[in-house]
């Protein structure tokens, strides 16, 4: 089982002609959706509004598999939404209008508890007042689980990237796996390289740290060594979602491959760079596949058997 902490939000995708159109979204949910079609058991703590597009998301979430945490708030007078507008390239930018409020303490008593990992990252884990939550989640479950953290800036709506960065780094101090873009280090850290960063972030405590290159692959570090890996080629209709897909790949072939849980972090620690690398390429033929459609909607288990469509 895994956990995903955090938003889930409706993004209004604009084509290139501006015509906008109404899909399920939010980072951790996207990741906790692409879980659910890869056949991994997954549970959302969120926040949504008693609206129309909280009941989108509901039904979305319900059927990828998707079970909503009792913990979540889930009457809100609004859900959360982003405007998103894809350029003629595919790539994303994003406007928000989001509330990410605080969760009862006594509420998340038993939010993550057993299962095999904790999944946050994006807006909920630097949004006042409900990032402050988040932050104690992940610290009281780090002893038991295993935990994933994806920043996913959006600096748009997030502030100056040095205070930024005093949350990022709390967070991957209290993280095993850490997966970043290199769009997001270019933000936090201009001008240093990707892997320099991902070498002080496993001397910070993380155990397995990836960055994300877009269409040139991804690189990943642990105490082991380092290793690249190639995209795949793909014909991009748009980057909506890909990030959260190739995390939840990632996790997904953590998972197959017995490398979740808080008993198999010294294992995680080991492993061979050969294994890593495997890894990473599973993780990248999801995010593939999702590059391949429109909007965040990731591929199920079955689909991944067949190549996504070629560039």
């Amino acid at each position: 089982m895994i956990t995903v902490v955090g938003e889930g939000l409706v993004d209004l995708i604009e084509d290139p002609s501006g015509v906008a159109t109404a899909h399920p979204g939010g980072s951790p949910a996207n990741v906790a959706v692409a879980l659910g079609r890869l056949g991994q058991p997954a549970t959302l703590l969120t926040q949504l509004g008693d609206d129309a597009y909280g009941r989108l998301l509901r039904a979305h979430l319900a059927g990828s598999g998707v079970r909503l945490d009792p913990a979540s708030l889930s009457d809100l007078p609004s859900t959360s939404v982003a405007r998103t507008r894809v350029g003629a390239d595919g790539q994303a930018g994003y406007d928000f209008d989001i509330d990410w409020r605080s969760f009862p303490r006594r509420a998340l008593t038993d939010v993550g508890a057993g299962s095999d990992c904790l999944h946050t990252g994006s807006l909920a884990t630097v949004l006042a007042p409900g990032a402050d939550d988040v932050l104690a989640l992940v610290r009281d479950r780090r002893a038991t689980t295993m935990i994933s953290y994806d920043p996913n800036c959006r600096p748009s709506l997030m502030g100056e990237p040095a205070a930024v960065l005093r949350r990022v780094e709390e967070l991957v101090a209290a993280s095993d796996v850490v997966k970043v873009s290199r769009e997001d280090l270019a933000w936090l850290h201009p001008g240093r390289g990707h892997e320099r960063v991902g070498r002080e972030w496993l001397d910070r405590g993380a155990v397995l740290v990836v960055v994300t290159c877009g269409d040139r692959g991804a690189w990943a570090g642990t105490r082991r060594g380092e290793v690249r890996v190639d995209a795949p080629p793909v014909r991009v209709v748009d980057t909506v979602g890909a990030g959260d897909a190739f995390t939840a790949g990632l996790l997904a072939a953590l998972a197959q491959r017995d490398l979740l849980g808080a008993a198999r972090r010294a294992a995680l620690d080991t492993a061979d760079p050969a294994t890593i690398a495997a890894v990473l390429r599973d993780a990248a033929r999801v995010a593939a596949w999702t590059c391949g459609r429109k909007g965040a909607d990731p591929p199920t288990r079955a689909q991944l058997t067949a190549p996504p469509v070629p560039a």
